[in-house]
């Protein structure tokens, strides 16, 4: 916008020798910057500096040459200064990074990240046959890293993560085992894991947790576990001892009477007295590896076995996530056994569990329209004999 004199109010526009013109203008400090690029027109250069003092006036402009940081660098950062991470996420996030960002958007500077440059990436990896799930893993991992740049550090005035859908997993329906699939499973593997596979299920634990559980944290007299760490495995680490997954992760969980007696003869047969004793270990004593239980327990046939080969360890907790959902407990009840802080899976599970007992409902109706009609079709019957019997009455009384 030009003044009486013929000059502008904010910034300035002048031309270049080769004809094309720049853009100056001042920033908040009082520092003057060059538009990113040099334009055709004066109009142009005029139309530019418009929208820069109007994003100024919104307090939504952002310093060009800060967002000139490449994604690749700032997302490492991100998850070097991210707090509170366990260190299992820190290597998935990494290794996501690597894997399915850097390739692609890593050298692209945030500021020319753009929502259609983040719906071809994601276009690119299903294409190169990267799963809906992994995507979106993926997907997710880059949203949150754009929305710092977005709410903490102001690189950008908006995070172009912006595809309906992307963010969500389309992962196949686990299976959940029968109360008589779980003891089958269980008096199959040897007798040493025979605990393992039961507190597991019924105790709604994660791997971290099942594989970290010690003496003291078992009470055969009051039926509980107490979860107050877990394992991790960590690349060129090992397993690392630390807190359980969420604080809602610290919890105490009753097991049924059943299993409270297979655990208590578990701990006379294979635990040392020691308090710091861990309750399942290899025969050596050692912690067991996740990658070591197939080769432990003969995990593949034994899961064949019952029914169900494609059957994880994992689905032990979500079998035992399942039953609990079935006793009709609530939503908080639940929270606390599975040791989840949001809401969200547990609804899952009652969900489930009411999908279920609509289709009992919905079986119980289709079995009272049977017997009803069932019923109707020897009412006319009876009619009709009715009926035939007493026009032969009346014809014999004639």
């Amino acid at each position: 916008m030009a003044n009486k004199e013929g000059h502008r109010r904010f910034g300035n526009v002048r031309k270049l020798p080769s004809g094309r013109y720049q853009a100056r203008y001042p920033g908040p400090d009082g520092q003057m910057r060059n538009a990113p690029e040099t334009f055709a027109r004066k109009s142009d250069a005029d139309r530019y500096l418009t929208l820069v003092e109007a994003q100024m006036v919104r307090r939504e402009w952002v310093d060009p040459e800060r967002a000139k940081v490449k994604l690749g660098d700032y997302a490492q950062r991100w998850i070097e200064q991210r707090p509170n991470l366990r260190p299992r996420t820190v290597h998935l996030y990494g290794w996501l990074l690597d894997k399915h960002i850097v390739p692609y958007l890593g050298g692209v500077e945030l500021g020319r990240l753009d929502t259609p440059m983040v719906r071809d990436w994601r276009a690119e990896l299903l294409g190169n046959g990267v799963s809906v799930s992994m995507a979106a893993k993926a997907y997710r991992l880059l949203r949150a890293v754009l929305m710092t740049a977005v709410k903490e550090d102001q690189i950008l005035t908006r995070n172009p993560c912006r595809i309906p859908g992307a963010d969500q997993e389309k992962a196949a329906e686990r299976p959940v085992l029968t109360l008589a699939q779980l003891f089958k499973l269980a008096d199959i593997v040897p007798p040493r894991y025979r605990a393992l596979v039961l507190v597991t299920a019924f105790g709604c634990l994660r791997w971290g947790e099942v594989s970290a559980l010690q003496r003291q944290d078992i009470d055969t007299a009051g039926g509980t576990i107490r979860i107050r760490q877990a394992y991790t495995e960590q690349r060129g680490v090992g397993l690392v001892l630390g807190p359980p997954k969420s604080r809602a992760g610290r919890r105490t969980v009753t097991l049924p009477p059943a299993v409270v007696e297979v655990v208590r003869d578990h701990l006379a047969a294979e635990v040392d007295d020691d308090p710091d004793a861990f309750v399942f270990t290899t025969e050596s004593g050692r912690p067991i590896w996740r990658g070591n239980l197939n080769k432990l327990i003969a995990w593949k046939a034994s899961v064949s076995r019952i029914g169900q080969p494609n059957l994880h360890f994992h689905d032990l907790r979500h079998t035992g996530n399942t039953l609990a959902a079935k006793t009709g407990a609530s939503t908080r009840d639940l929270m606390a056994r599975m040791g989840h802080d949001s809401p969200q899976a547990a609804l899952i599970y009652q969900h489930a569990t009411a999908e279920a007992d609509r289709a009992i409902a919905q079986a119980l109706h289709e079995a009272v329209r049977t017997d009803r009609k069932k019923a109707k079709k020897e009412q006319a019957k009876d009619k009709r004999k009715d009926k035939g019997g007493k026009k032969t009455k009346e014809r014999g009384g004639k």
